[in-house]
């Protein structure tokens, strides 16, 4: 899963994208280095982030899924640009959005995924616009408050338990079981050592029977390990990367594309082995 973060003020890649055209061919590069999702957002998740209004983050992102939907959402293509820009198979555009306006406004635009950051929230109207659509959608794990620090005694107990009461609130809300992809949330409102924790046990979360996203590029948890900037943390992410495969994540969630691509494909080479 390649990330286009058509914002401001991300923590990595902030301003890089933010016009709509650069963000496009950024995305296109992402599906020629092996990207199978591109995961489109428009407002900034990271800590201290300022909020964005509906308004403002459907004029973001709505014009660049439509196009990537004409593009290569689909296997249809009228023009030379798009036919080298289409794979062998149809790449799926997800919708990084808390806002169940935004979601279906991208549904409707082409997108095929909803990844949900707040998907601990209490109504299930977001819900029920993913069961209407039938679209993917990714549960992921965080406080209310995104980034405020949990102090659990056993943060793995803490995320599966949260996973089984989402999936029972889903299912009420008209989800079905294939529809639901899980996030443990790395990164938010976690320390540094339930970060580790939750890497060290996503094995567990595959029990669910559930596919399982891991979303570790760049993050801070890495710099504060490793003291590496923001933009050293690619062999870190790349090991953590690694690490999924092994215990079983069937989606990696990167600013990195092609290294990730390499990483992910020498990893399941060897397991093969086993």
């Amino acid at each position: 899963m390649g990330i286009v973060n058509i914002t401001p003020d991300s923590f990595s890649d902030g301003r890089k994208f933010l016009n709509a055209d650069a963000a496009i061919r950024h995305a296109l590069e992402m599906v020629e280095q092996g990207a199978e999702i591109l995961d489109i957002g428009g407002e900034s998740t990271r800590p201290n982030a300022k909020p964005v209004s509906e308004k403002e983050e459907l004029r973001r992102v709505i014009p660049v899924i439509e196009k990537l939907a004409e593009q290569v959402g689909s296997s249809r293509c009228d023009d030379r640009t798009a036919r080298r820009a289409v794979p062998t198979k149809q790449i799926l555009i997800s919708i990084d959005t808390m806002k169940p306006a935004v979601a279906r406004a991208a549904l409707e635009a082409g997108a095929s995924i909803v990844n949900d950051v707040a998907a601990n929230r209490d109504n299930d109207e977001m819900w029920k616009i993913v069961s209407e659509f039938r679209a993917g959608y990714i549960c992921m794990h965080a406080p209310q408050k995104l980034h405020k620090i949990q102090k659990r005694k056993n943060i793995v107990a803490e995320v599966e338990r949260f996973f089984r009461e989402r999936l029972k609130k889903m299912k009420a809300a008209g989800i079905a079981l294939e529809q639901i992809i899980f996030d443990p949330g790395i990164g938010f409102g976690k320390t540094l050592d339930q970060n580790l924790q939750l890497l060290a046990s996503l094995r567990r979360f595959t029990k669910l029977r559930r596919p399982v996203l891991l979303g570790v590029s760049r993050k801070s948890f890495i710099g504060k390990l490793t003291g590496a900037d923001v933009n050293q943390r690619l062999p870190a992410s790349l090991a953590c990367a690694t690490l999924g495969i092994e215990a079983g994540a069937q989606i990696i969630r990167a600013h990195d594309v092609a290294e990730t691509v390499q990483a992910v494909r020498m990893t399941e080479a060897v397991l093969a082995k086993k």
